[in-house]
């Protein structure tokens, strides 16, 4: 790996740990970038998770220790989302790389249009109606097999469906931050045994993913992200064309 390489990904990985805190979709640049560095799309995906963890790690801890709640609230959440990473992440690895750099394309286009929005979702006026138990655990359960293959964007997806249930924004980063640790951790291994984790290009990404994790952790309610998404949406469109094979 040269040296401006491993700048650059420290720094995505900086852009990216404090997105992915604020709202999700850091993925969506630092897979791409991974392939810029020439790593083909499944080693870039699973290289990616360690940045990551990392990342979610930092920002799960530095919100609880700001005070910010939601750390219970993940409790029952973790088995689904678990179980689900577990899948997706086994169900990843087999697929050949050219059809992962055609799916992941895909998904970034799909996936644009949540990263434009002006705000990421926030607690109704009036209380809603929370999931009930079985629907709430198949629902966080399909976001783990999500989370697991992809990973990008699943900040988004979870932030989601907890406004759903009328979680409010601060509570539902911590709970978002929280989850996407313990399912990283737990899809990590499945990556590592499939040999599709390149170590040096992994430790650049997750010192800047752990940098941007504490910043994110600091502005996290402060609507940062609403200056950074547009230019992560310029990012997408380009290197989704670029994955696409569409130049």
């Amino acid at each position: 790996m040269q040296l401006h390489d491993a700048a650059l990904l420290a720094l995505g990985g900086l852009a990216a740990g404090a997105i992915n805190t604020l709202a999700g979709g850091g993925s969506l640049l630092t897979v791409p970038l991974l392939g810029m560095a020439g790593l083909p799309g499944p080693l870039a995906n699973g290289t990616n998770r360690v940045g990551v963890l990392l990342g979610s790690a930092t920002a799960t801890w530095r919100l609880a220790a700001e005070g910010a709640p939601g750390l219970r609230e993940t409790v029952p959440l973790l088995l689904p989302t678990a179980l689900g990473a577990l899948l997706g992440a086994r169900l990843v690895v087999e697929l050949p790389a050219e059809w992962f750099e055609r799916a992941f394309g895909v998904l970034m286009l799909v996936l644009l249009v949540p990263t434009l929005r002006s705000s990421l979702p926030s607690a109704p006026a009036a209380p809603r109606q929370p999931l009930s138990p079985l629907a709430r655990f198949f629902a966080f359960a399909a976001i783990g097999v999500y989370g697991g293959a992809f990973q990008a964007g699943v900040g988004i997806l979870l932030i989601s469906v907890l406004a759903l249930s009328g979680v409010d924004l601060v509570r539902s980063t911590q709970i978002k931050t929280a989850l996407n640790t313990c399912f990283t951790l737990l899809a990590l291994p499945v990556f590592y045994w499939a040999g599709q984790i390149v170590w040096p290009e992994a430790l650049a990404l997750g010192a800047g993913f752990a940098i941007g994790g504490a910043l994110g952790a600091r502005i996290a309610v402060r609507g940062g992200a609403r200056v950074i998404r547009p230019l992560l949406a310029i990012a997408i469109v380009a290197l989704a064309g670029r994955m696409l094979g569409l130049y």
